[in-house]
């Protein structure tokens, strides 16, 4: 339950950070290890879990066991990553760290065209001098890669936690300067741009909303709230409005077909903007339960919104619909959001046959829901 917030608070006095940081600030990181975290450095360094070196696991049938690549829960320990929870709960990591210099210079690149934005997004991940890359989508013709290196010394640094807006700061710099820490939290002020929703966006609402409650925890608490008492939708239909379907997911497809899913979100989903974020296994080894091919590089497609459904639409449409087009470029979907797989399409995708043996040896009474089941809220 450790929070990156927590821990790189820690490391950073030592100079060093873990080799990939989640955006948010109160994402823990046992959280991204059972689940999948991702992050700027990840086109380098992968996902959190492939620098952890050890875990202690609580396992369903009530043990504590050490699980690490080389020992006798060696099975457990590959099959841990994406398993959310129902193989276990990890009691502690031990994980490597990065050293790291004080700054981060931020060189903003737009493109207009998303097939020269992918060209280079490959030629960019084959850069040694880029220490992060990532990238933000405003619209078809309005696409932004940041390359991003640690350095020494900042001529000065800028500060998006006060009326500033870091993902605004794209448009309109093209180079910038911050100090690693505020580097690592760029997204968390603003939620990535989904404070606007709150109307947090707005300068005056700005300067009255506390600095301490400008955080991605704040604003997940009141969209929390909201979904528990229906308020938006309760709005929405006093107004005779189209009801609307949350589309709040992460998605990697294959760098090869990544301008193609982006034509098809663009033409049939049509959120803006949308986060870029290049990945690629650590090294040679394959996790079972999210089946990345190694030297792969993929890019994760971020979209965190609504989209209002037409009439005769069920809630579901997108985000089936979505999944169906990642599938078929050959992408997953991280499960940390709605899941509209059936179950054997799921167990197909995420490895059900490594899984359930894995299950029967460290929960067999079935005390922890399977991970189809968890999910998917499948009964």
């Amino acid at each position: 339950m450790t929070t990156y917030e927590d821990l790189v608070a820690a490391t950073l006095a030592h100079g060093l950070m873990p080799y990939v940081v989640p955006q948010l600030k109160t994402i823990t990181i046992g959280g991204a290890v059972t689940g999948l975290g991702i992050e700027s450095t990840s086109f380098k360094h992968g996902l959190p879990h492939e620098s952890v070196l050890e875990m202690e696991i609580l396992t369903g049938d009530g043990r504590i066991v050490i699980a690490r690549p080389d020992n006798e829960h060696a099975a457990l320990f590959d099959a841990f990553p994406n398993s959310y929870g129902t193989l276990g709960y990890a009691l502690r990591l031990k994980i490597e760290l990065l050293p790291v210099k004080p700054y981060v210079k931020l060189r903003h690149v737009r493109f207009d065209d998303a097939e020269q934005a992918f060209a280079a997004l490959v030629k960019e991940c084959a850069n040694e001098s880029n220490d992060f890359v990532d990238g933000t989508v405003f619209s078809r013709d309005e696409i932004y890669l940041t390359l991003a290196e640690f350095t020494d010394e900042a001529p000065a640094t800028s500060d998006y936690t006060g009326m500033d807006i870091y993902y605004r700061s794209l448009q309109t710099r093209q180079t910038d300067y911050l100090t690693v820490s505020d580097y690592l939290w760029r997204w968390d002020t603003d939620w990535f741009w989904c404070s606007r929703a709150f109307g947090v966006q707005n300068k005056f609402v700005r300067a009255l909303w506390p600095r301490r409650y400008r955080r991605s925890d704040t604003y997940h608490k009141i969209v929390a709230f909201d979904r528990k008492h229906r308020l938006t939708d309760r709005v929405r239909k006093a107004r005779g409005q189209q009801a609307e379907e949350p589309v709040v997911q992460d998605v990697e497809v294959p760098v090869g077909h990544a301008a193609e899913f982006l034509d098809f979100f663009h033409r049939e989903v049509g959120i803006t903007p949308v986060w870029l974020c290049p990945l690629r296994l650590r090294g040679s080894k394959t996790w079972p339960l999210y089946p990345l091919e190694p030297e792969s590089l993929y890019v994760n497609f971020g979209f965190w919104s609504s989209v209002s459904l037409k009439p005769g639409m069920s809630v579901g449409y997108y985000n089936r619909l979505i999944e169906d087009e990642v599938t078929s470029l050959g992408g997953h979907k991280s499960l940390y959001s709605t899941v509209h797989y059936g179950r054997e399409e799921f167990w197909r995708l995420y490895h059900g046959d490594a899984y359930a043996p894995i299950k029967a040896a460290y929960d067999p009474a079935g005390r922890l829901p399977d991970l189809y089941t968890k999910c998917t809220n499948a009964k």
